[in-house]
């Protein structure tokens, strides 16, 4: 069963994150990157946080609560700087 979950989840946020790394690159504007950008980081935090769960430990998540932080910090700042550039 464990098996099976994790082939299952390897294939669904593989699949994700090509999406989103196929929007980053035929992106048409700065804000569909930055948009596909977050999707790659909630993808690659929902990896890590799968494979915590699949292998029952709780070690990672100092490192899952920071790249989230950064990432949330990270999209503010190129929102708020497109926002300045069109103006």
């Amino acid at each position: 069963m464990t098996v099976v979950l994790a082939v299952v989840l390897t294939v669904l946020l593989s699949a994700t994150a090509l999406l989103a790394l196929t929007r980053m690159y035929r992106g048409p504007s700065l804000l569909d990157r930055v948009v596909a950008a977050d999707l790659l980081l909630a993808t690659m935090i929902g990896a890590v946080g799968a494979e915590a769960a699949v292998n029952r430990h709780a070690t990672s998540l100092p490192v899952l609560v920071v790249v989230s932080l950064l990432g949330f910090v990270g999209s503010v700042a190129l929102v708020r700087f497109a926002v300045r550039e069109e103006s």
